[in-house]
């Protein structure tokens, strides 16, 4: 069975180390230097639960409950993940069930009811996913991390949205093979294909975002970014890229906001510091005024 290496895991699946290490000491996946294909299957639902702004919290407390309930070992490998409401559901037997309420759903996966988000291994939005297009999917993501067989899985993905032209997740990693080649307008179009297909996807327009920052387009790069964090407000990348992009356009009130949400949201990362020593070079040196009350003006000197 083939293996994956903590950085393969990260690149495929264009995670922060630091949001693996999140699940990490949630106790969602076990430490590891290497990682199974159907680990790799369980990221990736973990990856998409978490960018439908379900807490980890509520994950963990879930995933918990359903191994209670059912007596499995690990639910996000055995079963579909559904989201409902601020939590999650698993699809068993043809019904969904919340093992926290213990309480059981029909599983109208065709007309699925407000506030209940249907997440699958690929991210795809609502809809009924033929077996042969799941099969197909994940033989890409498999393909895709070999530079070797990278061209057989763009092959796959193109396919994939030929039968299905709104695979969201399918145009997202067409986009990031056309943006490692450098063909921004490709990536672009293949990122705002997924956001139109999946509209609630933060992925997508964070992926948006990057790819218009490339193309030194940051006025159209800021609305992306501020996109991904409305519909994910704990998304501290995006928050930390709209920091970096105001910076760029000179607005440093804006980028000041970002940058400390993103301490806020991730206070011992890697890029953590230099959060901070951007937060505080504007404060010391762009002499932002507060303007009070009654209209006199103070000055936040260095």
């Amino acid at each position: 069975m083939s293996r994956y290496c903590r950085e393969d895991v990260l690149r495929i699946l264009r995670l922060p180390a630091r949001q693996l290490a999140t699940w990490e000491r949630a106790g969602l996946v076990a430490s590891s230097d290497d990682y199974s294909f159907d680990e790799l299957v369980q990221l990736r639902k973990l990856r998409d639960l978490t960018a439908t702004r379900i807490s980890v919290k509520s994950i963990r407390r879930s995933v918990d409950a359903m191994q209670k309930v059912a007596g499995m070992a690990n639910p996000l490998q055995e079963f579909a993940a559904v989201r409902s409401g601020s939590g999650v559901a698993f699809r068993q037997w043809g019904a969904l069930v919340n093992p926290v309420t213990r309480q059981m759903a029909f599983d109208f996966e065709l007309t699925p009811c407000a506030g209940m988000l249907i997440v699958r291994a690929n991210g795809q939005a609502p809809s009924r996913l033929s077996n042969e297009v799941q099969d197909m999917f994940l033989r890409a993501v498999r393909l895709e991390e070999r530079g070797e067989t990278l061209g057989d899985a763009k092959v796959l993905y193109e396919t994939i949205l030929e039968m299905q032209p709104n695979h969201a997740a399918a145009a997202i990693n067409l986009g990031t093979i056309r943006y490692n080649a450098r063909d921004y307008e490709a990536a672009e179009a293949f990122y705002r294909r997924a956001t139109e297909a999946d509209p609630e996807y933060a992925l997508a327009f964070f992926d948006l975002g990057n790819v218009l920052d490339e193309q030194q387009r940051l006025a159209e790069a800021i609305t992306a970014y501020e996109r991904a964090v409305e519909l994910v407000p704990q998304y501290a990348d995006a928050h930390y890229n709209l920091a970096l992009a105001y910076e760029r356009v000179k607005e440093p009130r804006r980028a000041l906001r970002h940058w400390t949400t993103y301490v806020r949201l991730d206070p011992s990362g890697p890029w953590a510091s230099h959060a901070r020593g951007q937060a505080k070079k504007i404060l010391g040196s762009e002499r932002l005024a507060i303007v009070c009350r009654h209209g006199r003006t103070l000055k936040i000197a260095g």
